[in-house]
């Protein structure tokens, strides 16, 4: 179990370093061709998002890799699944596909299994 939670928690973790990343650093006009939805919210948020993505992804390796409160693996992997819970909303209102939502709460909710094995 823990070699599987340092594969799928492992790549999680690169993939909200990457795409929350950009949204704390980049411009509104650089993330606008591949994200819509940052003109409808302020841009603040934008950034918020980026930064708890990060903080998420920081949280599910972070704690386990040095034995020091290593439950907030598990707390971390709930947040993403919230993430994507809030950002799947956002895609059906704005009358968008939801695959990528659906699919990154499901590899977050198995991260929130495996990392079980610290609580």
């Amino acid at each position: 179990m823990f070699i599987a939670y340092w594969i799928v928690a492992g790549l999680l973790a690169v993939f909200y370093v990457y795409s929350g990343g950009i949204k704390a650093v980049r411009s509104k006009e650089a993330l606008r061709p591949m994200m819509g939805w940052v003109d409808d919210m302020p841009f603040g948020v934008v950034r918020a998002i980026g930064v708890v993505e990060v903080l998420g992804a920081v949280g599910l390796i972070v704690p386990p890799l040095l034995a020091v409160a290593p439950w907030l693996a598990f707390a971390a992997a709930v947040g993403l699944v919230l993430v994507q819970v809030g950002a799947g909303v956002v895609h059906l209102r704005r009358g968008e596909n939801v695959w990528m939502n659906v699919a990154l709460a499901v590899v977050a909710g198995v991260v929130v299994w495996l990392a079980t094995v610290w609580l």
